[in-house]
C-alpha cells in the first residue's frame, strides 16, 4: 500500500485509484479527484489534516471488536468469530422460525458448518449477529424446468407500449396479464418487462424508468383498478369525473402523453379510493393485511409522497435534501406528526400501492398457472433518484450526494452521469444489508426472476460527487461476495432465476464469478462480433448467458437493417459527417455478415422480413438456456424504445405498439417469428440433452 495517506485513505474506503478504460488503457484517479469523491463518501480530506482525521475515524470505526450486524457464508463452510469471540464459546443460534440450538465454537472459533441456509440469529456473551448462510449457486432455469438443459424461450416488453381497449393512453398490467396468457399458451416461459419501479408522483416529465423514486414499491401508475375492484365500479367512477373522452383521446395517441396520463390517471385513482373508503369495502380486509405487511418501507414511502405533495405546495420543491431540516429525517417528531395529521392522503397513497401489487400478483399468475416455467423477469434499475423516496428513507445506505455513471470513453468522451444514486458500501455493512436484501425480496415479490442492470455494480460503480463532471468521478468497490451470497439466498428462497445485464466495460473474471452462482450473463446479435460483420458462430455462444436481438437501447432488427438509428442519431446532430460515415461502412459490412451467416444456416434470404424470421431461429439454436425476443423485433418495427444520450428530440419510453396486447401474437408476422422460435427451441434441446 502506499504510504501516501490520502491513498491510503481511498484505498481503505474502497476507492480504486487505477483502473482500465474501455480500450485496456491503464488510467489513474488524480488526487483532487480522489479528495472530491471521498468527502462526498463522508470521509473529509481537503487537506492533510483532513485526511489524518478520516483515517483516525476509520481506524475507530473498523476496531476488530466491533461486531457486525450480518456476515454472509456459503453452505457446507464453517464460518470463523475468532475477531470478535473465543474458541470453545457456547452460542445460542436461532432460525427464522424462532427454533434455537446450542453450539460449540470450534478451534478457530468457527461456526459449525452444517448450518442450512437462512438467515441465523447467533447470540455468544450477550452480544448478538445475524450469519445468512447462503446456497452454492442461485436459482437456475435447469432448477425451474426440470428437465435440463434447459432451452427456454420468452418475450421482452416494454410494459407501456401496450394496449388494451379503455387503457387510458398506455400499457398497464391488466395488458400485461392479457399479454401473459396470450404468451403462456403458444408456449413462452417468461416475459422480462421493463422496471416499474416507484418514479415521483410530482415530477411526471421526467418518466424514464430506471430513475425511480424507490426500488422498493411500485408505480402506482400500472395499476389495473378494473381487475380489483370490476369494471362497473370503474366506470362509475370514470363517468362521475367526466374522464371519458379524455381517456379515449389518450388511447387513441401513438405516443404516451405521460404527464396528461398520469393526471388524468390520478384523478380515477382518487375517485376510486374516496369510494373504498366508505363503509366497509369487501377487500377492505386484504387491504388492511397488504399494509400491515408492507411494514416501514411503505409506511416511509407513502408518507413522503404526501410530504412531498405538502412540500411542492408549499413551494419548497420536490428534493427532500432541499426541505426544512426536521422534514429530511423520517422519523423526526415533526413528520410523526404529519402523518398523523392528514392519514387519509396517507392511506390513499397505501391503497394505490394495494392496488399495484394485486396486479402485478395477477399478471404473474396468469403467466404461471398458464403453463409458464418463470413468468414475468422483473428489471432492477442500478440506482435510484437521490431526491427520491428511497434515498430519504434510506439515508446512511444510498449516497445521495453522488450520482452513478460511467468513464469518459471512445464514444462518450465526457463520460456519462445517469443522474441516479447508488448504495453505501459502508453503510451497507453498518445496517447488515438491510437495504439491499429488502430491495431483492421487493423485486422478487411477484416474479419468477430479475433481471440486474448493469451488474457490473455488485462488484464496483463509477460515481461521482453531486454537481461534478463525469471525469471527476471514480470506481469504488463494493461488498461483493456478501451481495453475490445474498443474492443467491433470495433467488433460491423466492424459486426466480437471476439475469445480470453485463453489456459494456466489464472488470476481468466477473462473468466467470457470476456463471459460478447461476446468474445469466447476456448476449446481444448485434454485440456478438469480432470486428465488423464476423459474428460468432452459433455453437460458440455460451449457454450460461441468455440470448437476444437486441435490448430497449438499440434499434430493433429492421431498424438496425436500414440503419434507422444511425439516421435519429444524425439528425440530432449527436455525430459528425466523419463518424456517420464510418459508421455507416462499418453497418453495411454488419448487416452483410449477418445476412451472409443467415443465409449458410437457412438458404436465400429475399428481404428484411425473411432476414429477421431467420435471425430469430437461428438465435434460437444456440446453447443459450433462455433466448429473449422484445416484441419490437416480432412485429418487425423499425423504431428503438429509448435513445440513449438524448432527453429531448427523440420520444424515450413513450412508443406504443398498435395490436392490442390480447391479440398482438396473433399478427402475421409475429405468429410466424414464434412458431420458428418454438421449433428451434425444440431442436436445440434435443440436440444438447
Amino acid at each position: 500500500m502506499s504510504d501516501n495517506p490520502l491513498h491510503q485513505l481511498a484505498a481503505r474506503v474502497g476507492i480504486a485509484r487505477d483502473w482500465t478504460d474501455a480500450n485496456n488503457r491503464p488510467q489513474q484517479v488524480s488526487d483532487e479527484v480522489l479528495r472530491g469523491v471521498l468527502g462526498a463518501l463522508g470521509h473529509p480530506a481537503a487537506d492533510a489534516g483532513d485526511v489524518s482525521a478520516s483515517l483516525a475515524e476509520l481506524e475507530q470505526a473498523q476496531d476488530l471488536h466491533a461486531l457486525p450486524k450480518l456476515l454472509t457464508c456459503d453452505l457446507g463452510q464453517g464460518l470463523s468469530l475468532q475477531p470478535w469471540f473465543t474458541p470453545g464459546s457456547s452460542v445460542r443460534c436461532t432460525d427464522e422460525t424462532d427454533i434455537s440450538r446450542e453450539l460449540t465454537l470450534g478451534l478457530q472459533a468457527e461456526l459449525p458448518a452444517d448450518l442450512p441456509i437462512g438467515y441465523h440469529q447467533i447470540e455468544v456473551d450477550g452480544r448478538s449477529l445475524t450469519v445468512a448462510i447462503a446456497p452454492a449457486r442461485c436459482h437456475s432455469l435447469d432448477d425451474a424446468v426440470g428437465e435440463p438443459p434447459a432451452r427456454c424461450w420468452g418475450l421482452a416488453a416494454q410494459l407501456y407500449s401496450l394496449r388494451r381497449p379503455g387503457d387510458g393512453g398506455y400499457g398497464d398490467l391488466l395488458a400485461l396479464e392479457h399479454l401473459a396468457r396470450s404468451a403462456a399458451e403458444r408456449g413462452a416461459d417468461a416475459i422480462a418487462i421493463s422496471p416499474i419501479h416507484a418514479l415521483s408522483q410530482y415530477e411526471q416529465q421526467h418518466y424514464s424508468p430506471y430513475s425511480p423514486s424507490s426500488r422498493l414499491l411500485l408505480n402506482s401508475l400500472y395499476a389495473s383498478p378494473a381487475a380489483l375492484l370490476g369494471e362497473r365500479e370503474v366506470r362509475a367512477a370514470i363517468e362521475a369525473e367526466g374522464l371519458g373522452q379524455i381517456l379515449e383521446d389518450l388511447e387513441a395517441q401513438p405516443l404516451v402523453d405521460w404527464p396528461r396520463a398520469a393526471e388524468v390517471r390520478e384523478r380515477l385513482l382518487q375517485a376510486l379510493y374516496k369510494d373504498f373508503s366508505q363503509g366497509q369495502h369487501p377487500l377492505r380486509a386484504d387491504f388492511e393485511s397488504f399494509r400491515e405487511s408492507g411494514g416501514q418501507a411503505l409506511e416511509h414511502h407513502c408518507r413522503f409522497e404526501v410530504l412531498q405533495g405538502e412540500a411542492v405546495d408549499q413551494g419548497l420543491g420536490a428534493d427532500w435534501r432541499r426541505w426544512p431540516k426536521a422534514w429530511q429525517d423520517p422519523y423526526h417528531a415533526e413528520v410523526e406528526a404529519f402523518a398523523s395529521t392528514y392519514p387519509a392522503r396517507i392511506e390513499y397513497r397505501v391503497f394505490c400501492q394495494w392496488l399495484t401489487d394485486r396486479s402485478l400478483q395477477r399478471a404473474q399468475q396468469a403467466a404461471r398457472s398458464n403453463g409458464m416455467q418463470v413468468g414475468l423477469i422483473a428489471d432492477l434499475a442500478v440506482g435510484a433518484d437521490g431526491a427520491g423516496s428511497q434515498a430519504w428513507s434510506r439515508q446512511d445506505e444510498l449516497l445521495a450526494n453522488l450520482t452513478v455513471g460511467a468513464p469518459p470513453d471512445i464514444i462518450n468522451r465526457a463520460g456519462q452521469d445517469w443522474g441516479i444514486c447508488g448504495f453505501s458500501p459502508e453503510g451497507l455493512k453498518r445496517n447488515g444489508f438491510r437495504a439491499f436484501i429488502e430491495m431483492l425480496r421487493a423485486n422478487l415479490a411477484h416474479a419468477g426472476g430479475l433481471r440486474i442492470d448493469h451488474v457490473m455494480g455488485l462488484r464496483r460503480l463509477w460515481l461521482i460527487p453531486k454537481g461534478a463532471s463525469p471525469k471527476e468521478g471514480a470506481y469504488v468497490h463494493y461488498p461483493f461476495d456478501d451481495m453475490l451470497r445474498l443474492l443467491a439466498l433470495e433467488s433460491v428462497r423466492h424459486q426466480a432465476v437471476m439475469l445480470g445485464e453485463d453489456l459494456g466495460t466489464v472488470p476481468e473474471g466477473l462473468r466467470e464469478q457470476l456463471a459460478d452462482k447461476a446468474v445469466l450473463g447476456m448476449r446481444v446479435l448485434a454485440f456478438e462480433q469480432q470486428g465488423p460483420g464476423n459474428f460468432t458462430p452459433q455453437m460458440q455462444w455460451p449457454d450460461n448467458a441468455l440470448a437476444t436481438t437486441g435490448t430497449h437501447d438499440l434499434a430493433p432488427l429492421a431498424g438496425w437493417l436500414q440503419a434507422h438509428d444511425i439516421d435519429w442519431q444524425k439528425r440530432l446532430e449527436l455525430i459528425d459527417d466523419e463518424a456517420e460515415r464510418s459508421w455507416r461502412e462499418d453497418r453495411a459490412k454488419e448487416t452483410a455478415g449477418l445476412r451472409a451467416l443467415l443465409e449458410q444456416a437457412s438458404g436465400p434470404l429475399d428481404d428484411d422480413e425473411a432476414v429477421i424470421d431467420a435471425a430469430i431461429a437461428w438465435l434460437g439454436k444456440t446453447r443459450a438456456p433462455l433466448v429473449l425476443i422484445p416484441l419490437e423485433d416480432l412485429l418487425g418495427n423499425v423504431e428503438q424504445p429509448n435513445m440513449p444520450g438524448t432527453t429531448d428530440g427523440h420520444p424515450n419510453w413513450q412508443r406504443r405498439l398498435a395490436p392490442p396486447a390480447a391479440k398482438l401474437l396473433d399478427e402475421i408476422d409475429a405468429a410466424r417469428r414464434l412458431e420458428l422460435l418454438a421449433q428451434a427451441r425444440e431442436y436445440a434441446w434435443e440436440r444438447d440433452r
